[in-house]
């Protein structure tokens, strides 16, 4: 939380980011990053910034509701907004040129009248509390509040390189403080405000940034050194790193997705990680995944998803056209699931993952798997809630492979 205004500057950052958003449907870090290229701005106004922006995306609609603006609107309307927001925090309202005030009698009514709807409380469009609902039931509410909180910084300790409690003490030296993670041997949480990725330690490769439930995903694969594992829909290789510390760097880790310049980042990470085992590979067709029938000791299938789990680091999914690709996203996973899945040997463990909380893309998704290919057999599965949790929402099932097809 802020303790103080947004500078001019920031405010008119902030409503630029959030119309990009909004108006052109741009992702969040998509945004960010365009408006941020060129400027050099102090890490704690940088963290402002991105505060105050994720917490209105966060519960964008209970903020157009009290201050009566729409999201359409946000480059007319958007100083009014903002004033809302610094008043509902109890800040100082930031100085504009060209701000429209606020009637701090209407915010109070509406204050009121909003308290009493605990979905617009949190923050939460109707399309995804009727899913919510219907897919989760009596632990919706309290996913649905988690969700409405800001995501914590979680780090992964880079084990090819130090121990966690090497990188703490490094990263107190450096004026960083974090706090060990119950139940995450590799996860430590920053817990105070710090330009983390100026340090000494990220710069040698000590660390990544992961979410803690991110991590267990990872560890949940239990590759071991000399395996042949494969990371098949790497992305820009969060996990994939995490399985080469793993594997102690040896045996062969093989990162691949449809996107190559996901794995070009993936390379230069792996550089600065010291994980020299993974190699990259782009998916160009099918047969690339047909040339690795029955190879791998280990596959790692963390599909494209909804991203419901991680409404709280992508709020703006929720503003999105979420609705209308999950049928896509859906049928996409069944897909990868089944065409991928021939990589593994027999004996060999698949982990099929999502970053959603919903049981559609989840258990739903295994359940018809395995009842159509019976040389697959169920070893476990963990629901990572965010409201049991404070982590990421996250998804994971175990699989053997028995026998070939």
């Amino acid at each position: 939380m802020l303790n103080s205004s947004l500078s001019p500057s920031s405010t008119e950052l902030v409503i630029s980011i959030l119309d990009l958003v909004l108006k052109e449907g741009k992702p969040l870090d998509r945004a960010y990053s365009q408006h941020f290229s060129g400027l050099q701005l102090e890490p704690s106004e940088l963290g402002r910034i991105t505060f105050v922006t994720g917490d209105i995306l966060r519960r964008l609609n209970l903020y157009c509701y009290l201050s009566d603006v729409k999201p359409e609107e946000m480059v007319r309307m958007g100083s009014r907004l903002l004033n809302v927001w610094h008043l509902f925090h109890q800040l100082p309202l930031p100085k504009m040129q060209y701000a429209l005030q606020v009637d701090e009698n209407d915010l109070a009514e509406r204050t009121e009248i909003a308290r009493q709807q605990p979905v617009l409380w949190d923050g939460c469009p109707d399309w995804l509390n009727e899913m919510g609902q219907a897919q989760l039931g009596d632990r919706w509410p309290a996913e649905r509040a988690a969700l409405n909180k800001p995501a914590k910084r979680f780090i992964r300790v880079n084990t090819l390189k130090c121990t966690r409690d090497e990188l703490a003490k490094k990263l107190r030296n450096e004026r960083v403080q974090t706090e060990d993670v119950e139940g995450v041997d590799t996860a430590l949480e920053v817990v105070s405000d710090s330009a983390l990725f100026k340090t000494e330690c990220f710069k040698k490769g000590w660390f990544e940034q992961q979410d803690a439930g991110s991590q267990l995903i990872a560890t949940a694969l239990d590759a071991k050194p000399g395996m042949c594992v494969v990371d098949a829909c790497a992305g820009a290789g969060g996990k994939t790193l995490s399985i080469s510390a793993q594997m102690l760097g040896k045996g062969r880790l093989l990162a691949m997705d449809v996107e190559q310049w996901k794995l070009d980042n993936l390379k230069q990470r792996a550089r600065r990680a010291g994980a020299h085992n993974v190699e990259t590979r782009i998916i160009a067709s099918s047969k690339t995944i047909k040339r690795l029938k029955l190879t791998a000791d280990r596959v790692l299938l963390d599909v494209p998803c909804s991203g419901l789990g991680v409404l709280k680091r992508n709020p703006d999914a929720k503003w999105r056209d979420t609705p209308e690709r999950l049928p896509i996203l859906v049928a996409l996973q069944k897909d990868i699931l089944q065409s991928y899945s021939r990589m593994v040997k027999v004996g060999g463990i698949l982990i099929y993952a999502t970053c959603s909380i919903m049981p559609e893309e989840n258990r739903d998704q295994v359940d018809a798997f395995l009842a159509a290919n019976k040389h697959f057999s169920f070893i476990e599965e963990d629901n990572i809630s965010p409201a049991e949790t404070g982590f990421d929402g996250f998804y994971y099932a175990k699989l053997e492979r028995i026998a070939e097809a």
